[in-house]
């Protein structure tokens, strides 16, 4: 037989075996690429030129209700006490058809404000004063009609599936701009509700889940990070570090590519970089009282967000990419969800305002609200009709409103609209997968290509939806 010839089956196989070398080849190559840069939140160059740098989210666990805030309805007042239709998912699914509810008009008053005009209550007195610098999106809808699902689509882009939350697609794209700091933290997080979900890296590598500081519940002049500071003398914490990079380095080396492990070292040269860094980041007391007033610090109802929002302020400024200030608790009842007491909304408004208002005003003064992205809102809105007794609002996930300020985003309008009732988004709607995709865009990041291979598929925070809303930038 001619050896120059060979069969088809004989050049498949040989073929084959070339194919399985040069796959081996490129994943030998991705683990030394790995494995020679020792800090995977060191900072990465963006798909395209970003409007701004970091995010600061203020989570309002529980769902605002929309129409007694920001997305101002007359019919609501004109038809206060009328048994209508309202066919949602949450009448259908309690009653099984589309039932009658009762009208219920704002609990607090509307007013235009600033320069732009735009609509919000007395709620958010403090907020309303910044108006101008708001871009409000009033056609918000999501999925999910209870809390777990919705918060988890919120964070998440699933209502099911652990997937990597928002901050960890961030952390993974962008990396951190302070190699001593953690890229992405999350203040005095809910045990409920996705939990430690909404901040966890799910399949991407351990090391850009969120940093949690804190945990609702407890006051946040009681968080800190335990054993922050090394027992013992600075040099014999430094000859126990080194005896331990040795061991970490010996067993990469036993195990290359093992993400678990990979995660655990890093964080253990992050926590070591941190001691010099953190505790005067995290010490909000070194500011000046005119400071510490502006966010209405010491000043009861508003001591505690307020020292969680200065706190984002500085973390941020020291280079911290996502930072998630959340306002809730662990109880079933999230903090603003007033299914029986929507006056309980003014608890928790007079608790937020202030603080939020002085971040804004403090973030602007120091020229960081440029590249700053902070994002206002909840996992969904409330109804317009009364529920229970008559001085409550279910979930409504068809249509609420969300704010964004900073980082390239137009200010002082509203974009998109309810019905007439602020029930569902009926124009330039806006879904929480378009928000991901925005908001990413805004930081440089295609939301297409910011992609993570596992289980034999590329995934996305995004899922396969979502679309830029290029309206919302200047």
């Amino acid at each position: 037989m001619n050896p120059l010839l060979t069969s088809r089956r004989s050049a498949l196989q040989k073929l084959g075996c070339g194919f399985g070398y040069l796959a081996l080849a490129g994943l030998a190559a991705n683990e030394q690429a790995r494995a020679a840069n020792t800090n995977q939140l060191s900072p990465q160059a963006p798909h395209f030129n970003p409007r701004a740098k970091r995010v600061i989210f203020l989570f309002m666990q529980g769902g605002v209700s929309q129409v007694d805030s920001f997305d101002y309805k007359p019919r609501l007042s004109q038809d206060d006490g009328r048994m209508m239709d309202f066919a949602d998912l949450r009448s259908l699914a309690k009653s099984g058809s589309s039932p009658q509810q009762r009208v219920m008009k704002p609990l607090w008053n509307f007013a235009q404000h600033g320069q732009s005009g735009l609509w919000a209550s007395d709620l958010f007195p403090e907020i309303s004063r910044h108006m101008d610098d708001l871009c409000v999106i009033r056609s918000m809808h999501t999925e999910g009609i209870a809390h777990g699902p919705a918060t988890l689509f919120l964070h998440t882009g699933t209502t099911t599936f652990v997937r990597p939350s928002m901050g960890a697609w961030v952390n993974y794209g962008l990396g951190s701009e302070n190699e001593s700091l953690p890229g992405f933290v999350t203040l005095s997080p809910s045990l409920g509700n996705g939990g430690p979900r909404n901040y966890g890296s799910a399949f991407l590598p351990p090391v850009f889940q969120g940093t949690p500081f804190g945990r609702a519940g407890i006051p946040a002049k009681e968080a800190a990070i335990k054993n922050l500071r090394p027992a013992g003398t600075p040099d014999e914490a430094k000859r126990q570090f080194d005896l331990l990079r040795e061991l970490n380095a010996e067993q990469l080396r036993q195990k290359p590519g093992e993400r678990e492990l990979e995660a655990v070292i890093n964080s253990y040269e992050l926590a070591w970089r941190m001691q010099d860094t953190a505790p005067e980041v995290f010490d909000v007391s070194k500011e000046i009282p005119e400071t510490l007033a502006l966010y209405g610090i010491g000043d009861g109802p508003t001591d505690n967000f307020g020292r969680q929002c200065l706190l984002a302020r500085r973390l941020c400024e020291s280079g911290v990419r996502f930072v998630q200030v959340n306002y809730g608790d662990n109880t079933n009842n999230p903090a603003w969800d007033q299914h029986s007491n929507l006056k309980k909304h003014g608890d928790h408004a007079r608790a937020v305002d202030k603080p939020v208002a002085g971040l804004l005003e403090d973030l602007k003064q120091r020229g960081l609200l440029e590249d700053t992205i902070v994002w206002w809102g909840g996992e969904f809105g409330r109804t317009p009709y009364a529920e229970k007794n008559g001085t409550g609002r279910d979930h409504n996930p068809a249509g609420f409103s969300v704010w964004l300020a900073g980082g390239g985003f137009k200010r002082g309008v509203a974009y998109g609209e309810t019905d007439e009732f602020g029930h569902h988004a009926v124009t330039d709607k806006v879904h929480m997968h378009d928000l991901h995709a925005t908001l990413l865009h805004a930081l440089g990041l295609n939301h297409e290509q910011l992609t993570y291979r596992y289980a034999g598929r590329n995934f996305r925070l995004t899922d396969v939806y979502g679309h830029v809303v290029d309206d919302l930038f200047l």
